[in-house]
């Protein structure tokens, strides 16, 4: 099967394609099969692309998916306040099919707003079926997700391996309990299990106060020989100078959160501190009970958070070419081979038209409300600004009755006066 997206203002993120003020980009098989000024092809479906500019799809390398439901009621919290909230109040109430609501919908609006990978760092693993429904959840909904397993317990070994078996591909990756929140000879037997596995690896660090190795996890990780080119960080904010650099020397990768980590009063953006030792960050949201879900707004964010350190076409890599990078996927550029993941963004909207530099405008200007067609793999899964396939209305009932069961549960309010 051939499409041929005609006639778009495309930015392939791709240097050695650049970008074009009018072209056609080819998509057969799923993959990207030309770009070019005009492609002729009668053979093809043909999406009209005049108007819009076309680029990659977005890469989210973190976010914890199952808190949807709670979107907006942490917007005031620091860090403290919403580690109470949600892991100490509203996390035992989570029963499978909550968490399952939570992914699917949040896995929805994420790839309405133009993700077409994500990330999914789970943590709401009480039990098994926990996990399960967070998995089903991804698979319901179109887009590529990883799921990231954050399992939690003296003995996460079996069920790891239950669950890679139901996950042989890249779709999995384990979330680490340490460096900072567990011995380690416990992440050095979680890397371990992973690299047996097969799975790359995603570690929260940020804080220097009150874990177990201070504020040197990653030399201590060094020395252990546990870094690699498979090793997400997130966050990253308090690591030193060196410490960073021994990131880039091991090939890992850094995902920066700039609204939550903003908002929650960690410390400034490690940005600019990891493009010095080498190290080309991707984007994440986080969670979205404390932040928006749209990379639009991660990206403007993260350009004035570091104004005059990156550029606006630096930042669109992070959220695109780098985020592939970090999940280990062939995304990110339209490049020749590679997977079809596109945006068609509205051009003519008022909140952008005129548009003069398409990558300034995106990162500058760019919203959900621009994104009017999506394709993963080649497969259209959003057109003409509507998600295809998803009855909305039914999910948003369900995702609103499994809020209001878990709040009543909790004894918390919803309209701004919780403060945990």
């Amino acid at each position: 099967m051939k499409t041929l997206v005609r006639g778009g203002m495309v930015v392939s993120m791709d240097p050695a394609v650049g970008d074009l003020p009018r072209a056609d980009v080819l998509i057969e098989d799923g993959r990207i099969a030309a770009v070019a000024p005009s492609i002729g092809h009668a053979d093809a479906e043909v999406v009209d692309a005049a108007g819009k500019i076309v680029l990659p799809g977005f890469v989210d390398t973190h976010r914890h998916t199952w808190q949807t439901a709670f979107r907006g009621v942490g917007a005031d919290w620091t860090f403290t306040q919403y580690r109470t909230a949600v892991h100490g109040t509203l996390k035992p109430h989570y029963r499978p099919e909550d968490v399952y609501l939570g992914n699917l919908v949040g896995r929805l609006e994420a790839l309405s707003s133009g993700v077409t990978t994500m990330l999914d760092w789970f943590h709401c693993a009480a039990r098994p079926e926990n996990a399960d429904a967070a998995i089903e959840a991804l698979r319901d909904a179109p887009g590529h997700s990883i799921f990231c397993y954050g399992a939690d317990g003296l003995d996460i070994a079996p069920e790891i391996r239950r669950v890679r078996a139901l996950l042989p591909g890249d779709d999995m990756a384990l979330g680490l309990r340490g460096p900072v929140v567990s011995t380690m000879d416990e992440t050095v037997a979680d890397v371990a299990l992973a690299r047996e596995l097969g799975l790359r690896v995603s570690t929260h660090i940020h804080g220097t106060g009150g874990w177990p190795h201070g504020d040197r996890p990653i030399a201590g990780m060094r020395e252990r020989g546990v870094l690699d080119d498979r090793t997400t960080v997130v966050h990253g904010n308090d690591l030193s100078d060196d410490q960073l650099a021994m990131l880039a020397d091991a090939g890992c990768s850094l995902s920066i959160s700039p609204d939550v980590e903003l908002k929650m009063g960690f410390a400034p953006l490690a940005t600019g501190r990891a493009l010095a030792a080498g190290i080309r960050p991707s984007l994440s949201i986080d969670d979205c009970p404390s932040a928006g879900g749209d990379m639009f707004g991660a990206m403007r964010t993260a350009l004035a958070a570091e104004r005059g350190g990156v550029t606006t076409r630096d930042v669109l890599g992070f959220a695109t070419v780098e985020g592939a990078r970090a999940c280990g996927r062939d995304t990110g550029s339209i490049t020749v081979g590679k997977d079809a993941d596109l945006l068609l963004l509205d051009a003519e909207d008022l909140s952008v038209f005129p548009v003069g530099d398409p990558v300034g405008t995106i990162v500058a200007a760019g919203h959900p409300g621009l994104v009017d067609s999506v394709f993963v793999g080649g497969k259209a899964v959003k057109r003409g600004g509507r998600l295809l396939g998803v009855d909305l209305p039914a999910l948003r009932a369900r995702l609103l009755e499994s809020r209001d069961r878990i709040a009543a549960a909790a004894g918390v309010a919803l309209d701004g006066s919780w403060k945990p």
